[in-house]
């Protein structure tokens, strides 16, 4: 299931280009009732197309959005692990390679992560990487900060600070780090080096047919342009690990989520 439908693609791209639901309606050349109505949920091919027109999106891609999902996809050495976060789930993602694990992210409550590190693996990871501060990411931090297990971070205390660039070698995989701020200032992707396919992970910067929520229209701006600038020079078969939502690939994206 997709993090976010396409009710909230259009309220993101909305608050991205600081306009009303009035606005979109009256550039677009919609009845405000229609787009209305689809704000509420009433999807429409038709008024998706002409809404990404005004709102800056892939318009076919936005106009099968309703019926969006990625092909599953057989994740060697990769786990989704997925939590509670209240009445809504998060992503920590397990990696393992040749006797290593390593972790990203750190759900929002440490019992429900521990115990499934526990089930899953016997043990703690062998290293943490954290994508950004939000507290549905960081809930078991201080466990593992003290049990000893060496946590990557772009500026939380008691981490090892990493700069995007900055490659961390573990076992056989090697991670770098990447600046992919915008939705959370300062936020950083993972490029994970070893595995069968090459990986990002994004954390909240991109979901499966979406992208995290930018609060101003500069913040936006910029973290469109973090995503054109990361993922540009990468391959379509690209494995990408949101924070949020089922693992996709970026050929799929690059077709089917309405931001990119």
């Amino acid at each position: 299931m997709l993090e976010d439908d396409f009710t909230y693609v259009f309220r993101k791209a909305l608050m991205g280009h600081g306009l009303t639901l009035v606005d979109a309606a009256e550039r677009a050349g919609l009845r405000e009732s229609a787009v209305l109505d689809f704000q509420n949920g009433s999807f429409s091919a038709e008024t998706a197309r002409k809404l990404a027109t005004v709102l800056g999106l892939n318009p076919e891609a936005f106009a099968r959005h309703a019926t969006y999902q990625p092909e599953p996809l057989d994740l060697h050495g990769i786990e989704r692990i997925d939590l509670p976060f209240g009445e809504e789930r998060v992503n920590a993602w397990l990696v393992r390679a040749g006797g290593s694990i390593i972790l990203f992210d750190a759900g929002f409550k440490t019992a429900d992560l521990t115990k499934e590190l526990s089930e899953r693996c016997g043990r703690l990871p062998d290293r943490v990487f954290i994508t950004h501060t939000h507290i549905d990411h960081v809930g078991a931090l201080e466990h593992f900060l003290a049990a000893g297990i060496p946590v990557h971070s772009a500026d939380l205390p008691g981490t090892v600070h990493m700069k995007p660039g900055e490659t961390v070698l573990c076992g056989p995989l090697a991670v770098r780090s990447c600046d992919l701020s915008g939705h959370a200032m300062p936020s950083l992707g993972f490029d994970v080096d070893g595995l069968a396919e090459p990986v990002l992970v994004t954390g909240d910067a991109l979901f499966a047919g979406s992208m995290g929520g930018c609060k101003t229209p500069a913040v936006y701006r910029h973290a469109l342009e973090r995503l054109r600038v990361v993922l540009g020079p990468l391959p379509d078969v690209t494995v990408l690990l949101p924070g949020h939502g089922p693992a996709t690939t970026l050929g799929e994206e690059r077709v089917a989520n309405p931001f990119l």
